[in-house]
């Protein structure tokens, strides 16, 4: 059902998001400091049956040099240097099996697939610990270290996605000027980061992006995960101003103010997941040229097979 704004009123909708006056000193800080422990990123061919597309386990250096896991897809036999995708998973997915992201090396491209730290037990297999401590918790990421933003979960997260740029554009194979980034739900959210602060991005498609407008996202939908702040919300209660203040500085939203680079949204007009209204004011602050792909009939699976259809096209303008 339809329970968020009509479509007409959320094409312009922009949200009340604060952007903190320190957001870009913040995040170039946390990249800075994160590059300082970089290491070059290590591959490990994988023994597949494919006759196609080689297959390449990869250890990069994700924050403050922490490793993290990713699979790296080769056309065989392509003429590079390629172009790339980085692929950043929905809440609660790792990596998986390598057979289940064929279709951008199918295409020509590249594909890093990154692994989300601490993540990979939910509906697919993740390999990368998250080393770093919190305090209490819900049980899911979503209120790690919540009381301060030194010490979120997302700032691991966000800065092993901007990373991830780093490391595929690194190999010898792949053209470092000719980089794309995409991931529904969480994946998307992870794309605006990366949009915004890493080096060498040429555009991005992030679908139904998950984590922006999040004080309207607690206001207006019951779904998890945005229900694990709510739940920690409704047990510490002095904690509200110290948490949404944590929040600003992950909040797709201002993400989007700052990132340039030509991207393709989608959304779902059903989505309870990640509402509509939330994805249309990370879409109305972009910064950069962008386009909105609208499924009015569907949740948040979104447009599934036609959403990976209409980023190979879009990749395919830009890339």
């Amino acid at each position: 059902m339809y329970f968020d704004l009509p479509l007409a009123e959320l094409e312009g909708y922009r949200g009340e998001v604060t952007l903190p006056p320190d957001f870009g000193e913040f995040w170039r800080d946390t990249v800075s400091e994160a590059r300082a422990h970089a290491w070059a990123p290590q591959r490990t061919r994988v023994d597949t049956p494919l006759t196609l597309v080689d297959v390449w386990d990869v250890t990069f250096a994700g924050f403050v040099g922490d490793p993290i896991k990713a699979w790296l897809f080769l056309p065989r036999g392509a003429a590079g240097p390629l172009p790339a995708v980085v692929h950043y998973q929905g809440y609660g997915g790792g990596r998986d099996h390598w057979l289940a992201n064929l279709a951008y090396p199918a295409a020509g491209y590249a594909l890093l697939f990154m692994d989300s730290r601490g993540q990979g037990s939910g509906w697919s297999v993740g390999a990368t610990a998250d080393p770093h401590g919190s305090g209490p918790a819900i049980p899911g990421v979503m209120t790690r270290g919540i009381a301060d933003k030194a010490t979120y979960y997302y700032r691991r997260l966000m800065t092993d996605a901007i990373l991830a740029v780093d490391a595929v554009r690194a190999f010898p194979e792949i053209d470092p000027d000719r980089v794309a980034v995409t991931g529904a739900s969480q994946g998307g959210g992870l794309t605006l980061a990366a949009a915004a602060f890493a080096e060498g991005v040429r555009a991005a498609c992030p679908r139904v992006p998950f984590l922006t407008n999040y004080a309207r996202a607690f206001a207006i939908t019951d779904d998890y995960p945005y229900r694990e702040v709510v739940d920690y919300l409704a047990r510490h209660r002095d904690e509200v101003d110290a948490v949404m203040a944590t929040l600003a500085y992950f909040d797709g939203v201002n993400f989007a103010r700052l990132a340039a680079v030509p991207a393709a949204f989608t959304v779902a007009l059903m989505d309870t997941t990640v509402p509509p209204s939330c994805v249309f004011a990370a879409y109305n602050n972009y910064a950069g040229e962008k386009a909105m792909t609208v499924w009015p009939h569907n949740g948040h699976e979104s447009g599934e097979w036609e959403d990976l259809a209409l980023s190979l096209g879009f990749f395919g303008q830009w890339v």
